[in-house]
């Protein structure tokens, strides 16, 4: 349909678009790069925000007076219906004392048995002669308390009232006594916790079935049962400027390079935000070009995932309320890559990983080479499919592009709404749903039979790579590409490409160019690209990574 149109268009109408639609990609990415230039220095200058500040005023240091420390945090946080200050009297040493804790975070068995008991009630049980001794006993004092009336293992000594509140905020249990100018965190916080499960976006066949959790100490504690590694070293941080959060960056300290820990540090100490909800905006705000449609940091919830990527010399970071953790650097190739390819022998570790490059061609390509065969050059098409494609295309009102937007969106909405859908009936939903309406659409003469086969076979194909963030990449992507298929053709397919190459190429991932070991070419890497060799030749870390020791084995 669309040839015949052409065929009645003046000559330098098709000479004056066909210009313009080559120079308005070059355009476009030049004003891309300008405007990313613009963003990154007119920014916001993210200030330093690791530890907190240990200069306290006078004003707000713990007194050692009763009345008056207990009034500073029930002015402060008092008015707070989850905040509980339970008082009582220290036995043998007649000392008010009041402990000072959020409801539903504390670990009542704790508090109540080495805590309460132990200062309540410690001293009942005491003979006569000891009883005699305690009028001779010395006062009770900081290092008294630690080393003979608190039996537990978690005690933190905190002098300014301001630290106190925040941490008791936090979750953590204060102990204020009367006379000692400090006060003491018991125990860790101890709200609700989800069970340990498996993971539910990186699903595998064979392979360990636990995933991290929302509690930082969890996911920590998981990543040294999995390394077992004295190497291993993690740096706490905190984010947020008014609601906190810890952040922890774990890397092997004989294997990093000490340049990249150094880009890591410095971009999460500028991390400037009220609150950080999740790692997705940690990622956000440390990658290298916010303007660019691929991730540039990779997120997992497999601690085994995680372990490997540190073994290579990456560095990982973990967030408190959060079971995602982030991997730095990353390239293109290891988004198609998933844990299984080594647990597998490397003959079908190779075959799966060669597929997902196939299927990553295909979510991206096919609906813009369909555009293009059927609307510019028919005759690349074997005659005979040709003919029954265009026996199947009889009636259809739109041309191809108009028809494949219509079922790419509906397929869009329809894995949406599966998502989003209670999971019971989430997946029925998604299936039933585009078997009902591509039949339907091709009943009623809106779609042919043959494009609904390339949809699913795009649908399918964005299934099969194993980072849902990737995919996500390659869906936007395709409807750009169609766009240009759709003015030029197979010209427009070819100059699509081509940009997308030229962005990966300038693209980079705290400073490890995004395509590598493609550009620049690395060919020690390629042992663990497209095939995946057998493990006993991987003798080598990544060259890309630029490790302190070069040899896995040693």
């Amino acid at each position: 349909m669309w040839p015949t149109i052409v065929s009645y268009i003046p000559g330098w109408v098709i000479f004056m678009q066909a210009a313009i639609t080559l120079l308005c990609p070059l355009g476009i990415y030049f004003i891309y790069k300008k405007l990313y230039a613009f963003v990154s220095s007119a920014g916001p200058k993210m200030k330093a925000i690791a530890q907190p500040n240990a200069e306290s005023t006078a004003e707000s240091l713990v007194s050692g007076q009763y009345e008056a420390d207990v009034s500073y945090l029930q002015q402060a946080i008092g008015g707070n219906s989850d905040v509980n200050f339970r008082e009582f009297v220290v036995k043998g040493y007649e000392l008010r004392a009041v402990l000072v804790f959020v409801n539903g975070m504390m670990d009542e068995e704790l508090i109540n048995r080495h805590v309460m008991q132990q200062l309540m009630f410690g001293n009942s049980g005491m003979k006569e002669e000891k009883q005699e001794k305690q009028d001779s006993r010395e006062p009770l004092t900081l290092s008294a308390l630690k080393a003979n009336l608190l039996p537990l293992t978690e005690l933190e000594e905190v002098k300014e009232l301001d630290k106190l509140q925040e941490r008791i905020l936090f979750g953590y249990t204060a102990l204020l006594i009367e006379g000692i100018p400090a006060g003491l965190l018991v125990g860790q916080p101890n709200g609700s916790i989800r069970a340990i499960t498996e993971p539910t976006s990186e699903a595998l066949l064979r392979g360990p079935r636990i995933a991290f959790s929302e509690v930082l100490s969890e996911n920590t504690s998981m990543l040294r049962r999995q390394g077992l590694n004295k190497n291993l070293e993690m740096k706490l941080y905190e984010v947020g400027s008014l609601v906190k959060r810890k952040l922890v960056i774990a890397y092997m300290k004989d294997i990093v390079n000490p340049d990249l820990l150094e880009e890591v540090h410095k971009r999460v100490s500028r991390i400037d935000m009220d609150f950080i909800a999740e790692s997705g905006y940690v990622e956000q705000l440390i990658e290298d070009n916010i303007l660019s449609p691929f991730q540039q940091i990779q997120n997992t919830e497999r601690p085994d995932r995680v372990i490997n990527a540190l073994l290579e010399g990456r560095v990982a970071l973990l967030l408190d309320g959060t079971p995602f953790a982030l991997i730095v650097p990353v390239t293109f190739s290891m988004l198609l890559q998933s844990p299984e390819d080594y647990f597998e022998r490397w003959l079908p570790g190779t075959l799966l990983r060669m597929l997902r490059f196939f299927a990553a061609f295909m979510a991206l390509m096919a609906p813009a080479l369909y555009i293009s065969f059927i609307s510019f050059h028919p005759g690349l098409i074997p005659t005979e499919l040709v003919i029954s494609i265009i026996e199947t295309r009889q009636g259809v009102p739109f041309p191809s592009v108009i028809e494949v937007l219509i079922l790419e969106v509906s397929i869009e909405i329809l894995r949406e709404a599966g998502i989003r859908l209670p999971k019971p009936i989430g997946p029925a939903m998604g299936i039933v749903g585009g078997l009902i309406i591509g039949d339907a659409a091709v009943n009623a003469g809106i779609v042919s039979p043959f494009l609904v086969i390339v949809v699913a076979v795009t649908a399918i194909s964005s299934f099969s790579i194993p980072m849902y963030s990737a995919g996500i990449t390659l869906r936007i992507l395709r409807f750009v590409g169609m766009m240009f298929a759709a003015v030029l053709g197979m010209l427009g397919t070819i100059l699509f490409m081509l940009l997308i190459f030229i962005h990966l190429t300038k693209l980079k991932s705290f400073g490890v160019p995004y395509v590598t070991p493609f550009s620049p070419l690395r060919l020690s890497d390629w042992k663990d690209l497209y095939i995946r060799v057998p493990l006993p030749l991987m003798k080598r870390r990544p060259e890309m990574m630029k490790t302190q020791k070069k040899k896995r084995r040693t």
